[in-house]
């Protein structure tokens, strides 16, 4: 299936959300469609499984890769290197990868004005099995936090649903009807379903985003 965003694309979502792997795969995606793609590396948050991790193998894609220093250690530092700031001049597709919780936010808000230079995706990362986002209200509260710190609008949600390598049909299933619930409240939409392609083929929905497991965590 062709995806069809803005050029600018931020995914955001809480640790254990899969917001790296979808992130991963949309650029891995956008440059199979001949798209020219760019993913940045902003999550200040996690320090570990970041998009950093697999480099070289973006790189081989012909994926640009910006991951400032604090990217792959256990310390997080706040300061940004200014290939961040050139990615906003890039042609192409940008990915932003970032960090869904208040820090993370804080981020997209230091970006605001760039940001809103030009069209973009803010796309919010749920996964109902995952504290904070069990719940319709759960998920609802988190993203308008974010949007209230960065001062920006989500324009779609992206459905990542999962148990790690234990992930079901059934898992997938089961979060429709609460990630819709909550997009209809955010006065937005479920953009994709992303699903292990091992499963694809058994979950029942007509935007499935079949994913690879890109990295050593999922």
């Amino acid at each position: 299936m062709d995806i069809k965003f803005e050029k600018r694309i931020v995914v955001v979502g809480h640790y254990g959300s899969g917001k790296t792997e979808f992130a991963l795969n949309l650029a891995f995606k956008l440059k199979e469609e001949g798209n020219q793609v760019t993913i940045v590396d902003l999550d200040v948050v996690n320090p570990y499984f970041r998009t950093n991790d697999i480099a070289e193998e973006l790189r081989s894609a012909g994926i640009k890769v910006i991951a400032p220093l604090y990217a792959n250690t256990n310390v997080d530092v706040p300061a940004l290197s200014p290939e961040v700031y050139a990615a906003f001049e890039m042609e192409g597709s940008v990915i932003f990868d970032v960090g869904g919780n208040d820090d993370g936010a804080i981020v997209l808000g230091r970006f605001n004005q760039y940001f809103k230079q030009k069209p973009y995706e803010l796309l919010g990362v749920v996964n109902v099995r995952r504290p904070l986002t069990c719940e319709v209200e759960e998920i609802v509260e988190g993203l308008r936090d974010i949007e209230a710190v960065s001062r920006l609008k989500f324009t779609g949600l992206i459905n990542c649903t999962n148990l790690s390598y234990e992930t079901t049909p059934e898992v997938v299933q089961q979060s429709l009807s609460a990630v819709e619930k909550a997009a209809e409240l955010m006065n937005t939409t479920v953009k994709l379903v992303c699903v292990k392609e091992d499963i694809a083929g058994e979950v029942k929905c007509d935007n499935l985003f079949p994913i690879k497991i890109k990295l050593k965590k999922w």
